[in-house]
This record gives C-alpha cells, structure tokens and sequence, in this order.
C-alpha cells in the first residue's frame, strides 16, 4: 500500500502499525523497518534488526534460558521497539544412534553405517549423463515410504553377508522418536541465540546504555558463555571512534597551518575560537528536532569547523590587509572598518550555504533523508550562530590580543619583500 507523506509523522505512523500487529499476532515476532535498512541491519549484525544482543555458549537449553532472561530483562526499555528472542522450537526427529559394537561384529564401523544411511535416506549422486549439451545428474535414494514410520527405518537392509544373510539396521543401532531444535544457528563457529531489537523516538547509544545495565543487574551470563552487542551500535561505535581519531589529526593540522600562515598562534587560537559558536547553533537546532547524536550530525559538526574557521580567516584577513596595504594603524577603527567590510561577504557566503540546506532540513521523515537530515540540521543551525555571533567575538578577539602578533606578521611580511626585492 501507498502512504499518505502529507499525513501524520512517519514514527507515529510506525508505532501504530507496531500497536496493531501485536494485537492481531501477539505470539509472532515483529520487525517494522525499510527494505534498505533490514539489508544494512543484516549485513552488520546478521539479523535485520538495529539491536542485536548475541549469547554464545556450547548447550541449546542454557542459550534459551539465557535468552528469555536478557529478553525479559530488555522488555520495558523506553525506546526500545520490535523486542524479539530468535525462535529455536522443537520439532519431532527420527535419531538413528549406532552401536559400535555390534557394527563391528558384521564387519562395518560407524561412519560406514552413517554414510550408508545417508546415501538410502536423503539419496546420492551416482553418475553423470550427457545428452547434448546438457547434462543430468543419475540419483538414487529410497522410496519415501522406506522412511515413513521407525519399523520401516528399522528393517533397512545394511549389508548382505557372503552366506546370504541380511544385516538390518536394527542389529547395528538404536532408533527412537525424540525431538530436537529446528535450527542450530552459529557465528564464528559457536552456538548462538539472538534477542533484536528496533529503536524510535531515542538515541541509539541511550538504549544501549540502558541495555547494558538491565543485562548486568542478571549477574553475568554462566561460565563458558558470553554477550556480544551488536547491530547499528557495533557500527556507529566503531565510526564515531574513528572520527574522533582522525579529528584530532585533522584539528592538529588546521592549528598548524593558521599558525604558519599568520606566524602565530595567537591569531590562529582567535580563529579556531570561533568553532564552539558554530557547535551552540548545531547543538540547539539538533535538540529542538532530532534530538539524537549521530554519526551523521557528527560530520555535520565536523563540517562546521571549516565553514567557522573561513568566515574568521576572511576577517582577520583583512585587518592584516588594511594595515599592510592601506595604511591603517592598529587602533579601534581599523577593526571596526574591517569588519564592516568584511559583514556582506561573510553574511553571504554563511547564508547561501544555509538556504541551499533548508530543503534538507525540512525533509525530516521521507524516504532518503535519514543521512543527510541530520547533517543539515548541525551546519544551518552551525551557521546561524556562528556567523551572528562570529562578527562581534572575532573583531573583540583581535583588537584585544592581536596587536602583538599583527606587528609580527607584518614585520615578517617586510622583510620577506625586501630580501625577495633583493
């Protein structure tokens, strides 16, 4: 069916489908989500949910247990949507168990018995037949009433002796009717149970968090089992930590470059001053919409220290421009003019970059835009504030500490010109 995108919001939407197929369904596990993202979700965590609480250990009853434990535990988290524990039912199984010993006696070991009854039961490929260009596989398996009932399987003719005998399947094993999992589901070669989960209306990293604590108040998992948390979490841990690696890099750096271009570090301090007014806009605005901290808003913030920093650079610039070139002495004034120069280009350059981001933040909810909306979000509201407030803190800042290291840089600057004119 079509949804109505003019209608109510789509998490109202969800939750009310969520409401509804547990009224209609109430013993079935429900995940509500996009094509896309089940895809992402599984590719991550192999289940198509956002939350993938995993317990390994070696015994199916103790993983069960330990599973209906955690899910309980879990149930009632705010945020938390979609609870579901992965089904491990029992189905009725034919369990043929082979006796040694009495194998032996008839010449035949266990794997012989275990091969034999593979090839009767689920059947074998025997030869190839080529007709033309294609090519048929020659199989050969039991007829399906040879295994219809356990007195059949018992009177499966294993072996013919040299006196003419008939060894029956019977004489060499134990078959009984039992029941069993209907899978047994591994991850790097151990047993495993899953309990999913969706997340609405929250931060990701909060339900986590409180995950975390509900799991640790049961006492820890028994010996020789253990809790992997995975799905989305696992992912944006790992992006967030490595953009915050590679930030501080990359923050290092900018530092180097202003303070090789001004030939001080006083100057580039006054610039890099500048990013937290950007970071109060991107923080407000994300509070009073989204109210989650992304790995998307957080390139959103990592953006906002380029477009602070340049709108600084233009204007200490161009106070550094005026007493070079125009012959403006370091006073009040100077300050005062250049900023007043400088207001237009760095309006423009601040506010154009919003407008052309306004269709994305007002795209919250529609197919597509959960990446890119919150990116908007943090570098509109960035740049309101940063811009606003960016032309009253820079001009203070370098009219109170920028004398020195404008002297300095303009001295460099003479110097230079006069061995180059040399």
């Amino acid at each position: 069916m079509d949804f109505n995108l003019k209608g109510r919001p789509r998490e109202q939407v969800l939750n009310e489908i969520r409401d509804k197929l547990k009224g209609e369904f109430p013993l079935a596990g429900i995940a509500v989500g996009q094509p896309i993202s089940h895809l992402i979700d599984h590719m991550l965590s192999g289940v198509p949910s956002a939350i993938a609480v995993k317990v390994f250990g070696p015994d199916l009853a103790t993983l069960r247990e330990q599973g209906v434990a955690i899910r309980d535990a879990m149930s009632g988290t705010p945020g938390l949507v979609d609870l579901r524990l992965e089904q491990q039912v029992l189905i009725p199984q034919a369990k043929i168990y082979v006796l040694r010993d009495e194998a032996a006696k008839y010449g035949l070991s266990a794997g012989e018995v275990t091969s034999l009854l593979e090839s009767a039961f689920n059947g074998a490929v025997l030869a190839q037949i080529i007709d033309g260009v294609k090519l048929y596989d020659v199989f050969f398996r039991f007829d399906d009433g040879s295994r219809a009932d356990l007195e059949k399987m018992k009177s499966t003719v294993i072996k013919v002796m040299p006196d003419g005998r008939k060894i029956l399947l019977s004489q060499v094993a134990d078959i009984f009717e039992t029941s069993g999992p209907n899978a047994i589901l591994r991850e790097n070669s151990q047993r495993r149970i899953v309990i999913s989960g969706n997340v609405s209306g929250r931060d990701l990293a909060g339900v986590i968090g409180e995950i975390q604590e509900r799991i640790g108040k049961l006492g820890g998992p028994p010996q020789g089992y253990h809790i992997v948390y995975g799905g989305q979490f696992e992912s944006q841990k790992a992006a967030t930590r490595g953009i915050l690696f590679y930030s501080v890099f990359a923050f290092i750096g900018i530092f180097a470059l202003l303070g090789a271009h001004f030939r001080s570090k006083s100057i580039a301090l006054q610039v890099l001053a500048t990013v937290p007014l950007a970071f109060t806009g991107g923080m407000i605005c994300l509070f009073l919409t989204d109210r989650i901290i992304s790995v998307a808003s957080v390139v959103g913030f990592i953006t906002l220290c380029g477009i602070a920093s340049r709108n600084s650079v233009m204007m200490i610039s161009h106070y550094l421009h005026l007493m070079k070139f125009e012959g403006e002495k370091f006073s009040k004034q100077m300050v005062i003019r250049g900023s007043q120069e400088r207001l237009v280009p760095v309006l423009m350059t601040a506010f154009v970059a919003a407008l052309a981001l306004l269709p994305l933040v007002f795209a919250k909810g529609q197919p597509g835009s959960e990446i890119l909306h919150p990116v908007a979000v943090v570098i509109v509201g960035g740049l309101l504030s940063s811009t606003l407030l960016d032309v009253i803190i820079t001009p203070v800042l370098f009219f109170k500490y920028g004398n020195s290291s404008a002297q300095k840089y303009l001295n460099y600057e003479k110097t230079h010109e006069r061995v180059e004119g040399d």
